[in-house]
Formats: C-alpha cells, structure tokens, sequence
C-alpha cells in the first residue's frame, strides 16, 4: 500500500516500539498518525496525534473507531508481559497478558475493520513475535498470548481480504524496549523493526520476518518437535 498520505493509528505508541513505528511511518511521508496511548499527557513527539486508548476498554476502544474516521492503517503494537514459569506464574498477569495481547488486538480489529473498508481496505498490522511459535518456561505467558494472537491473525486475515484489507503479521526476536530491560542477549533497535514494518506495508506483505531467528523458528514447525526443543 502507499505510506504516503496515509493515516495510522499505532496502539502503546508512547515509547518503544510503537514510537518507533510512528515515527518511521511520518518519515515515510505519512499525513497522520494517532498515539493510542493511556496518557496523552506522556507522549513526547510532538509530530503526532495522541489519543487516550486502553486496548482493554471495549469503550474506549469503540469510541475511538467512532472518532478516527479517516485511519487506513492500524497497528496493533500494544503488549503487556508477565514473567513465571508456567507452573508459579501469577494468573492474574496471565490474564492481564491475554488482554492486551490477544482480546486487545482483536477488539481494536473488530472496531476499525469496518473503518478501514470505508477508507478502501487499508492494513492491519498485527505485532506479534517468533514466540507466537515457540517458547520458554520464564516467559510463557507472553508466549501463549501472542500464539493465541497468531491464530486469530490469521483468521482476521481470511475474513478481511474480501474487504480489501491486507492483514499482516510482524514475527521477530527480542526487541530493545522496556519490556525487554532484563534480557540479556542481542535485541533489535526498535527503530530497525520499525522500518521493517514500514517496508513490509509498501510491498503489501501479509508476514514479515524480520531477522533470522524469526525465519528460524518458523522453518522448525515442520521438523521433529525436539528441534525447538532439544
């Protein structure tokens, strides 16, 4: 699709990642972007359009579908994350993790599909993460949300081709945010992710793989279990 004139919206947009991707869509030539964020009164770049947005209130959400009528871009960057093994990791995070991650990402769909096929079909760019196809025991509550949120992607993409929409998944290794503070090991710049995002848009790809290990993990689905997980 063309970045140029388009008008996004970008959830969890007030740091990390989400304003990497804000910022990468203005330099792209994008008229507008909107900062959901849960305080507008945070945002820190002055190029783009705050609006107060918490992906797990449905009202919330709905009145800003309500308001946003002129978006052809989403996307769903908000995420949430509870460290614990499966066997102490506290429910109540699980639960947190599977709002925002999973039923967040799909009430801000729900409420701005109709939206987009007003505005020509436009893109909904679902934020996921090669943990959407493996993963570890510290970190599998954000694991199964964005597995859960893998599959209903790909759902969203069956029903919204026939409303022009291109759905895509963004699949990628850690990424250099506050999320990520105590991972000790390589992590993308999110400004790096971002313009992979951004590219991705411009050539209408319904996946991007952003590194290695993305490509990686996806080519070990089809192999004997005990290559993931040796």
């Amino acid at each position: 699709m063309r970045i140029t004139g388009s008008v996004a919206l970008v959830t969890g947009a007030n740091r990390g990642l989400g304003r990497a991707l804000a910022r990468a869509l203005i330099d792209h030539g994008a008229a507008k972007v909107y900062a959901g964020v849960r305080d507008p009164s945070a945002l820190p770049d002055d190029d783009v359009t705050p609006v107060r947005l918490d992906v797990t209130d449905a009202a919330a959400v709905a009145a800003a579908a309500e308001a946003l009528t002129d978006v052809n871009v989403v996307i769903n960057n908000a995420a949430a994350s509870t460290e614990g093994s499966p066997l102490t990791v506290p429910l109540a995070g699980v639960r947190r993790d599977l709002e925002v991650n999973y039923l967040g990402l799909l009430s801000v769909a729900q409420a701005f599909a109709p939206v987009l096929a007003t505005n020509g079909g436009g893109a909904l760019v679902n934020v996921l993460s090669a943990l959407a196809w493996t993963t570890a025991p510290p970190i599998s509550s954000l694991a199964a949300s964005k597995a859960a949120a893998w599959s209903m992607t790909n759902a969203l993409r069956l029903s919204l081709r026939k409303r022009g929409t291109l759905v895509m998944a963004v699949h990628c290794d850690t990424i250099d945010t506050d999320m990520s503070r105590g991972v000790v090991r390589h992590k993308h710049d999110p400004r790096y992710v971002a313009e992979a995002v951004v590219q991705g848009l411009a050539n209408d790809d319904e996946e991007v793989l952003v590194d290695d290990h993305a490509r990686a993990v996806k080519a070990a689905l089809s192999e004997d279990i005990r290559v993931l997980y040796p």
